[in-house]
């Protein structure tokens, strides 16, 4: 193996440092040229984010014989298509997982020529309509990774509803997809008093967006209702991406 190989793995958590060619043999790319070769067009990758990656089953980049990883193009594509399942579909790591095990491993085109984006529009990683599916204290806290306190807190504070049924709380998946949100949270010391500024921004943007389709919504026609449904649904992916987008903008000022 280069040396070039091994000083790019040895550089660490920055990718800037990679000074290492982005291909070996023009086959095989090492981690910190990968991220370099990303990052442009996901600003926020980084060599600790695949190798987070990696650690959830979702690549298997070739190893040397001194553990250096060697990412090949068909790697680098599935890693592609990662990101942007993740930036642009809202979808968390389980529901990827399975994307790719249903074949889905080549990214999607970018429009050419300036011509508009005629992809669908980008979905939530849970949808609006649906979420029929109810899920127990122990099933909740098995699947995030949380704990009840947390779950508790998230409760009083009203981050979290749940449904009594026969006596006992059952959550639905937006509520499971909530908490696993909160516990990523919980590790850097974010509790449940301070997630209510997010509550009550969720409680704006839906009123918001009710008075933008309440008529459509309303109304008796079934077709019209569930194109409203289908807009409502647009509507709330467009306004979350919009949302990431500021919080970037102003968090690229606080860490300039």
């Amino acid at each position: 193996m280069s040396a070039d190989v091994e000083t790019a793995e040895r550089t660490g958590n920055g990718h800037a440092a990679e000074g290492a060619p982005a291909t070996v043999g023009q086959k095989a790319a090492t981690i910190g040229a990968v991220a370099k070769m990303l990052e442009r067009e996901f600003p926020d990758i980084s060599i600790s984010k695949i190798r987070y990656l990696e650690e959830q089953k979702l690549l298997t980049p070739r190893r040397t014989q001194g553990g250096y990883r060697l990412f090949t193009q068909t790697d680098i594509e599935r890693l592609r298509t990662i990101l942007r399942l993740q930036r642009d579909e809202y979808l968390p790591l389980r529901v990827i997982r399975q994307e790719l095990a249903t074949g889905r491993t080549e990214p999607e085109p970018p429009p050419k020529g300036g011509a508009p984006d005629a992809r669908p529009p980008r979905r939530a990683a849970v949808q609006i309509r649906g979420g029929a599916a109810q899920y127990e204290l122990e099933e909740v806290l098995e699947e995030t990774g949380a704990d009840a306190a947390l779950v508790k807190e998230l409760q009083d504070f009203g981050i979290v509803k749940g449904t009594e049924v026969d006596g006992m709380t059952r959550y639905d998946e937006s509520d499971r997809e909530i908490v696993r949100a909160c516990a990523q949270l919980a590790r850097y010391g974010v509790g449940g008093r301070n997630l209510r500024v997010f509550r009550t921004s969720a409680d704006r943007e839906a009123s918001l967006l009710e008075q933008i389709l309440a008529p459509a919504l309303r109304s008796r026609n079934a077709e019209r209702r569930k194109e409203a449904l289908e807009a409502l649904e647009s509507l709330a992916a467009i306004t979350s991406h919009l949302k990431h987008l500021l919080l970037v903008r102003d968090l690229r000022r606080v860490a300039g």
